[in-house]
């Protein structure tokens, strides 16, 4: 992309964005200024058919998958180049915000508007893309539908999963009317570019417009177990004491010091734990907990595995006690393609925006298409960096200078035709 200033760019209606992202969120609004829109309830179902009117009357071409991914085209002068895609999902948390996946399905329906409004083509066709259950709050897997669509896991074990009233993924699937015909993957994308919130502080603080990511952190879930005896608080001496308790709180503190020890990416977290019999003057005979690392590397992250591993070794021979520990989940890091990531860097820099780079920390659809095509991610500040929460919130202006990032992202890897 050419220097130019910012007046003299292609930029989105940032009202109409705006307005579209209002709009969504009256469907489930909370009291508190949230939305809670679970995936396949008919609440869902009402998101879905909104963002498909839209589509629909934007000109484009509706096609759903046998797990409800919606994809809506915007043709390209050679149609025999696969399209470059933009989306993510609109399912929210039981105590979810505004913006978290809507503003990326609502900011690749801006992008296509503007083109409509300027006439103008592109060689490769566009999409949105509308994945099923992302969030994973009422189903899991969580990323269902770009799961399935990757190959992650197929789509009879995600039919197959239940909500906690005992009602499965392709009931509720079939009963609002989202259950297609394409079978999931076969739907090609040439490229894959997803807008998001940051869902952290980093930006924020840093003073920064657009974060442009160029890896999302792989992480490694683990439960552990420690077993000690339940005695009296008062009558039982120090020495003679086995506090599970105690001997957990080693491995907690372990947990943290590995992630300290690999900057700036290393993460650890302890956020679960169980306390039996959690009582005041019981000295604790069991202690479960969960352990959350995570690292931007496989290496680094293989290392921490390996250390907590040696660590809980160590304190099971010291302790004396059993200690179970299990890797019970495992996403591995994700780089994001050269290529599309300076494709949002070059778009960034056009018009003139503050930026920096932002590996990510949580999850996206954007991993799985990954799997399956270039890809790459535009993240633009949350107030206080909160997210799955009702009071989740983003400035206009910044949603806006995300949404002309991905527009020129696009173009650039579509190849505009004409100036419009």
């Amino acid at each position: 992309m050419h220097a130019a200033t910012r007046e003299e760019l292609l930029t989105v209606d940032g009202d109409r964005l705006w307005a579209s992202l209002m709009a969504l969120a009256r469907i489930g609004a909370t009291a508190k200024g949230g939305v809670k829109r679970l995936a396949l309830t008919d609440l869902d179902r009402q998101g879905r058919d909104l963002v498909v009117s839209w589509g629909r009357e934007a000109g484009l071409a509706v096609t759903i998958d046998k797990i409800g991914n919606i994809f809506m085209r915007r043709a390209g002068r050679n149609p025999a180049l696969a399209p470059v895609v933009s989306g993510s999902h609109i399912d929210t948390q039981p105590t979810g915000g505004r913006f978290d996946g809507n503003y990326g399905v609502l900011a690749a329906l801006e992008v296509v508007r503007t083109l409509n409004d300027r006439g103008i083509e592109t060689e490769a066709p566009l999409e949105v893309a509308v994945w099923t259950n992302e969030e994973g709050s009422r189903f899991v897997p969580v990323m269902m539908g770009s799961g399935v669509f990757c190959g992650a896991f197929s789509l009879e074990h995600a039919y197959a999963a239940k909500d906690t009233e005992g009602l499965t993924v392709r009931e509720e699937l079939q009963r609002i009317g989202y259950i297609g015909t394409q079978e999931p993957g076969d739907h090609p994308i040439g490229a894959y570019f997803e807008a998001h919130i940051e869902q952290g502080p980093v930006l924020e603080d840093a003073g920064k417009v657009i974060g442009v990511v160029p890896a999302v952190l792989g992480l490694a879930w683990y439960d552990c177990v420690v077993t000690g005896m339940e005695a009296h608080a008062g009558p039982t001496p120090m020495p003679l004491r086995k506090d599970a308790l105690l001997v957990a709180s080693r491995i907690m503190q372990e947990t943290v010091a590995i992630a300290n020890r690999y900057p700036p990416y290393g993460r650890g977290t302890v956020g679960m734990v169980q306390v039996h019999p959690n009582s005041r003057n019981v000295i604790p005979g069991q202690v479960k907990f969960s352990i959350d690392l995570r690292n931007v590397s496989e290496a680094l992250l293989t290392t921490m595995h390996t250390e907590l591993l040696a660590f809980v070794e160590r304190v099971r021979r010291e302790s004396g006690l059993p200690i179970e520990l299990e890797r019970v989940s495992y996403y591995p890091p994700c780089p994001f393609e050269e290529g599309c990531v300076a494709a949002v860097r070059a778009a960034t820099q056009a018009l003139g925006y503050p930026s920096m780079d932002v590996v990510s920390g949580a999850g996206h659809d954007a991993i799985y298409a990954a799997r399956v095509a270039p890809s790459a991610m535009v993240f633009v500040p949350c107030k206080d960096g909160i997210s799955h929460n009702e009071i989740e919130d983003a400035k206009p202006e910044d949603l806006e200078a995300g949404c002309n990032v991905l527009l020129h992202a696009m173009l650039g890897r579509a190849h505009r035709v004409g100036n419009g």
